[in-house]
This record gives structure tokens, C-alpha cells and sequence, in this order.
């Protein structure tokens, strides 16, 4: 049964690059994308897309590369170029299975907030065997606004039966960090080689990985 005396009452995490190596797979999925047009998928472009739900993350590809396709169109070819790697390579991120044996024994409600689609956070999720860990999944479908603004952390806290400020956001990327602070949570970044170097202001720390024992001494904290 849950500790009502525990700060934390629930915890919310981001997908790509934090729960799962989607992020490496991204790219080079976004390599053979670009490949195919005789074009360099450029780092400064991938930092720029990372973390946006995909109308507005394919929406940057598409100027900064001068694409002649929609947004949809590029999604179904990347999802198509990911579904011949994804059942094979898709994996945990180190630290998180530990992390979700944590939450097991402190009884605490966990969720997926992603920008991701739900039918692609629900196959990697099942293929990494993380899915039947998790209470529900939330991408921007389920809300107004996807991130970085708030709607999607409190949705999740609501969800779960909690205010923001006793919930934990774990995220890798600066616009999912910015999502959580502006929802009111209690936001631990954790970046990926991918992440590295962005703004994660308003967090209460940034760590190397997710078995770091901040993170853990946030779940344990009493009220």
C-alpha cells in the first residue's frame, strides 16, 4: 500500500532515450531517411527535432532539409525503415529495471509520457518487455498541446491520482524538462549522449543514469 507520508506519490517518464534506446535507433533511422534523399542527417537538425511530438519534429526536418514530403509521409517511411531494426535492437536504457523493482516495492504508480505515437510506444514497449511494467501510456494524442508545454505531466498526475508537486518526471531531453518544471513536478533530468549539453533548467538535478542515487532518495524522501 502506498505511503501517503512520501513526498513522491507517482512517478512519470519519458520513453525515447530514457526508458528505452529509441533514441539511438532515431538515428539511424534518420540516416537512411536522409540517405535516401543524398543528404547528411546533421546533428544541430536532430537536436532541434528531439523530444517534439512528430508534426513539429518532422516539421523541422522538412525546412531545414527542404523536403518535398509531409510529415505523415516521412513518418511512415521512418516507421517502416524501424520496423526492420526495432524487434531486434530495441532494449531498456541502463538502470531502469532496477529502478521499476524500486517502485514495485514502494507501491507507486508509474506511467509513460511520451512524444511519441502510441501504437510505436506500445510495440517498443512490448518488445523490450518493459510494457507490462507500466500502468498507461500518454502521448500527444491525449492532449491539447504536447510538449514542452505542461498538458501531458498533468494529465499523467492526474491520472494517477496525485498533484504535479508529488510527482517525479525522469527526462533526457530539455523539451521534456521544461514539460514537467511548467506542470510543477519534481523533474530529475537524466541525458542521453544524445541530450548532452541542453538547457535542463528548473530541474532538481541532472545525473549520469537512471540507477543514480538521487533519484532514489526522491522516491524514499518523506513529506
Amino acid at each position: 500500500m502506498q505511503n501517503q507520508n512520501r513526498r513522491i506519490q507517482a512517478v512519470a517518464l519519458d520513453m525515447d532515450g530514457l526508458t528505452l534506446n529509441t533514441e539511438d535507433l532515431y538515428e539511424e533511422v534518420g540516416q537512411e531517411l536522409l540517405a535516401r534523399r543524398g543528404k547528411p542527417y546533421r546533428n544541430e537538425v536532430r537536436q532541434q527535432m528531439m523530444g517534439l511530438p512528430a508534426p513539429q519534429a518532422y516539421a523541422v526536418l522538412i525546412q531545414a532539409e527542404g523536403l518535398t514530403e509531409s510529415w505523415r509521409e516521412l513518418q511512415q517511411e521512418s516507421d517502416a525503415i524501424f520496423e526492420r531494426i526495432l524487434s531486434e535492437r530495441v532494449q531498456p536504457m541502463p538502470g531502469l529495471l532496477a529502478l521499476l523493482d524500486e517502485l514495485d516495492r514502494l507501491a507507486l504508480p508509474r506511467c509513460i509520457a511520451t512524444s511519441s505515437t502510441a501504437s510505436f510506444a506500445k510495440i517498443a514497449l512490448g518488445f523490450s518487455g518493459v510494457l507490462p511494467r507500466i500502468d498507461f501510456i500518454l502521448t500527444p494524442d491525449d492532449v491539447v498541446q504536447g510538449k514542452p508545454a505542461p498538458d501531458i505531466y498533468r494529465l499523467a498526475a492526474s491520472r494517477m491520482k496525485t498533484s504535479a508537486h508529488q510527482m517525479l518526471v525522469l527526462e533526457d531531453s530539455s523539451i521534456g524538462t521544461l514539460a514537467g518544471v511548467r506542470a510543477g513536478a519534481h523533474v530529475i533530468s537524466v541525458p542521453s549522449r544524445h541530450t548532452q549539453g541542453g538547457n535542463f533548467e528548473g530541474a532538481r538535478h541532472v545525473v549520469p543514469a537512471l540507477d543514480h542515487p538521487a533519484i532514489y532518495e526522491a522516491l524514499r524522501a518523506e513529506a
